[in-house]
This record gives C-alpha cells, structure tokens and sequence, in this order.
C-alpha cells in the first residue's frame, strides 16, 4: 500500500501552463502532486500552498470535472460571481462539474496558506475562464489553451 510519510517533502511544483499573458497571475502558487506516487488513477490530489498574495487559478469552472478544496493552515479568499469568502483552517469548498460560477483561491494574509486540492481526471474537459478572452480543451488526456473563439493560444 502507497504511504507517503511527509507530503511536504514531495517535490514541489512551481508555475502553469497558462500561456501568456496569464502564467504570471499564479506566481506564489506550490503545487505537490500526490496522485501518482500513491498509485490513484481515477482522481487527482495536490498539496497546494499559496505564498502571499498567491493564487490557485485565474478564475474557472470545469464541464466534466468536480473540484475540492480542504485548508489545512491560513487562510485564502474563496472568489466567485457571488463576491468573496475567506476560507479558514478546517473549511472546505467544492466546485461541482458544469457549475458555471466559476472560482478561485487566493491568499490576501501575510502568511502561507495551505490546502488539499481534490478533482476527477476525466480524459475530456472544458474550462472556462470567465473574466480572460481563455478556454481550455482537454482531449485523451492532452490539453490545449485557446482564445474563446477557438483559435489556439500560441
């Protein structure tokens, strides 16, 4: 059985795959991915922390993909089309698959904020962002950014 004994010694993950202009708008943001080292497939776990005025995402919400959101120390800002929420330790949030009230996380303390992030791998998706001219395309696992009339982000 997969045990991992310290998941803040798993290495961390620093950065998106946003294209530009938008890879900026997460800087701050650790990423540890948990999935595979213990040997899951049918959804993904990552040990996200957020420095300062880091945040998880532009602001998003999937088609074919639950989300879930477990803070394990500070605080972060839970942002919506409904406004704002801090989100304490031992608060939780979920983002249901096709909920079009997209969301994101960001730390506005000035000490790192910690979480378990939960979501289904689906080997097809779409994500909509909003507040950005971005959308992403997930086909047989592979993703792909594109501007909201389709051409391809490059």
């Amino acid at each position: 059985m997969p045990v991992i004994d310290d998941p803040m010694r798993v290495p961390p993950r620093e950065g998106s795959t946003y294209p530009e202009p938008f890879k900026s708008a997460v800087s701050g943001r650790i990423k540890r991915a948990l999935t595979e080292r213990l040997g899951l497939t049918q959804f993904g776990v990552n040990l996200t922390t957020l420095e300062p005025g880091g945040r998880s995402a532009l602001r998003h919400w999937h088609e074919n993909e639950d989300e879930f959101v477990y803070v394990l120390e500070g605080e972060v800002t839970l942002v919506t089309k409904d406004g704002e929420r801090i989100l304490r330790v031992s608060q939780a949030a979920s983002f249901p698959k096709g909920d079009r009230n997209g969301h994101c996380l960001i730390n506005r303390s000035d000490r790192p904020a910690t979480y378990l992030e939960i979501g289904t791998r689906s080997k097809e998706d779409r994500v909509e962002y909003p507040d950005e001219d971005l959308r992403a395309e997930k086909r047989d696992g592979r993703w792909q950014f594109l501007h909201k009339d389709g051409t391809p982000w490059e």
